[in-house]
């Protein structure tokens, strides 16, 4: 018996949708992902700036003369706050640039006020000054643990998006590879700021 060529078709469109509605039912489920992982960054840098204004007023109680550094501090604090990038903007490295450099300011900026502050006992000996290096130092590891769980996301999304036949469904759906931190802004922005409890 003979198959006739109107079922081939049949059998090839049919197989063809399952593949590509599997596809892209996989993308937008590695999609949300990459979204829940950036928010989880999102929410630790937040958390950290958050507590700059409380820092920065603890510390010019001790060190009115330091207004450079309380005023480097402050200015790099609003340019994170300035500087937004959502889960759909990850694919744009101008914009992922950007932000990054921000947050690498602010980085610098704490640990430079946090190098001031060794100059002053009496600061260092303020339970609240404490308490907020404290909340720091826990917001510095929080945002590595967020930091590694969306590289790892994205790791993933961008190579599944890059396999066959994904690669084709990627490409009709417009989907591209999203920004990873790169090695040197990973240097960057990996060293926590030392806190120094010491006498």
């Amino acid at each position: 018996m003979k198959v006739k060529p109107f079922y081939i078709i049949i059998v090839l469109i049919i197989v063809g949708a399952l593949v590509f509605f599997n596809n892209y039912n996989s993308i937008q489920s590695q999609d949300e992902k990459v979204a829940a992982s950036w928010a989880e960054v999102l929410n630790q840098y937040k958390r950290r700036a958050d507590l700059v204004p409380n820092l920065v007023n603890t510390v010019k109680g001790y060190a009115e003369h330091e207004k450079t550094v309380l005023t480097e501090v402050t200015e790099a604090r609003a340019k994170v706050g300035s500087v937004q990038l959502n889960a759909d903007q990850l694919t744009d490295p101008a914009l992922f640039a950007k932000f990054q450099q921000a947050q690498s300011q602010l980085s610098s900026a704490l640990s430079h006020l946090i190098a001031v502050s060794e100059n002053y006992p009496d600061l260092k000996a303020n339970t609240l000054y404490q308490d907020l290096m404290s909340q720091l130092e826990g917001s510095e590891n929080r945002i590595a643990v967020a930091r590694g769980r969306y590289i790892e996301t994205v790791q993933t999304f961008n190579s599944y998006i890059r396999k066959l036949p994904t690669k084709w469904v990627a490409d009709i759906l417009g989907e591209q590879p999203k920004q990873q931190f790169t090695v040197e802004n990973e240097k960057q922005i990996s060293n926590a700021p030392v806190v120094n409890f010491g006498q």
